[in-house]
């Protein structure tokens, strides 16, 4: 099989930028596709992404382009690490440049909103003879741009396929772990973001660590329901792309999804917030299609449901609050047995 030496990253926000500067730590020449013409510029002289990752310096090695065209010409592996929301725009245009012996990894972590869909569904829809994996897991772009030690997960159906990802992309800072699971992966990396932004709420009422660390414990039940309904494997939620993501964005600071629901909780209107910033805090869009998911598959969800009665219908975040404190209290669900018993 063709070596993945070839690479093209395709998304010039943080996380974007950082992988093609740990994949210039690998010694590969990778190419940044920036959606701007003006950023792309700008990173070319001052060898820098001043817009998305400020004061991390790109290697020479990493080629930014504004042309889909250029990025993707001959590239062995593309990685997509742009929004959810323009995932399937962006790779629809993209298609006519990938064959089916490019390797996709999707490095989004969310759901479109018309299916909704994961990206590894947008993916086969598109491009389906290509070879595809997702990765995910606890991932702060500007700690991976440093080089501080990060573990993460790439996960594909094709056990070759996340074996040769994780031997071509693992460094002694970035290691990877493989799982076969890429329905668990992808809604533990996408659900956690809406997880972050009741955390945010929480923290910016000043309720405190006990509430905090109840949401969070709260929360990944409600994502392992979720994710078991649709066919995941419940250890998945226990691994990286469920409990450790969850953990670092319900708590980190660099977490734009915690940020929001601090800002929201401080009163801000949630236009204002977004409109302050370029970065893009996934669990907005990500709040309604998860629901939707929980609705067909008969699954509560109801810090979901509260976090998007505040995101979309102006409630208040201590009258959202309230209204968890006041569910009916019942027995913690006990692990699935094939858990327990050690199995998938």
């Amino acid at each position: 099989m063709t070596p993945l030496d070839t690479v093209a990253v395709i998304g010039g926000g943080g996380w974007g930028t950082a992988l093609a500067i740990h994949l210039s730590r690998l010694g590969m020449t990778p190419r940044l596709w920036v959606y701007e013409a003006e950023l792309a510029g700008l990173i070319r002289s001052r060898r820098e992404n001043s817009w998305y990752l400020p004061g991390i310096a790109l290697s020479p090695s990493v080629t930014p382009t504004s042309e889909l065209a250029e990025a993707l010409n001959g590239a062995d592996l593309v990685i997509l690490a742009v929004p959810s929301h323009v995932f399937r725009e962006v790779l629809s245009g993209a298609s006519r440049w990938i064959s089916p012996r490019t390797t996709l990894l999707s490095a989004t972590k969310g759901l479109d909103g018309a299916g909704p869909h994961r990206m590894s569904e947008i993916m086969a829809q598109l491009v389906s003879e290509s070879p595809a994996a997702v990765l995910s897991g606890p991932t702060f772009a500007r700690e991976v741009a440093e080089g501080r030690p990060t573990a993460a997960v790439v996960a594909a159906r094709d056990p070759d396929v996340s074996r040769r990802l994780q031997q071509r992309l693992s460094s002694r800072e970035f290691r990877l772990y493989t799982n076969g699971d890429v329905i668990g992966v992808e809604l533990g990396g996408a659900v956690k973001n809406v997880m972050a932004i009741g955390t945010g709420l929480a923290d910016g009422l000043a309720l405190g660590e006990n509430t905090r660390a109840a949401l969070i414990t709260r929360g990944l039940a409600e994502i392992t329901r979720l994710g078991v309904a649709l066919g995941a494997a419940p250890p998945t939620f226990a691994g990286l792309a469920g409990l450790g993501d969850l953990v670092l964005t319900c708590t980190g600071a660099l977490s734009r999804n915690r940020s929001l629901g601090l800002a929201l909780a401080a009163g801000k209107r949630l236009e204002e917030v977004q409109a302050g910033s370029r970065m893009i805090a996934e669990g907005v869009s990500t709040a309604a299609s998860v629901l939707t998911l929980a609705r067909r598959a008969g699954v509560s969800m109801p810090i979901c449901q509260e976090v998007a009665a505040v995101l979309f219908e102006g409630k208040p975040a201590r009258e959202a609050l309230n209204a968890l404190l006041q569910r009916e209290v019942g027995e913690e669900e006990p692990l699935p047995d094939r858990v327990q018993s050690g199995g998938r």
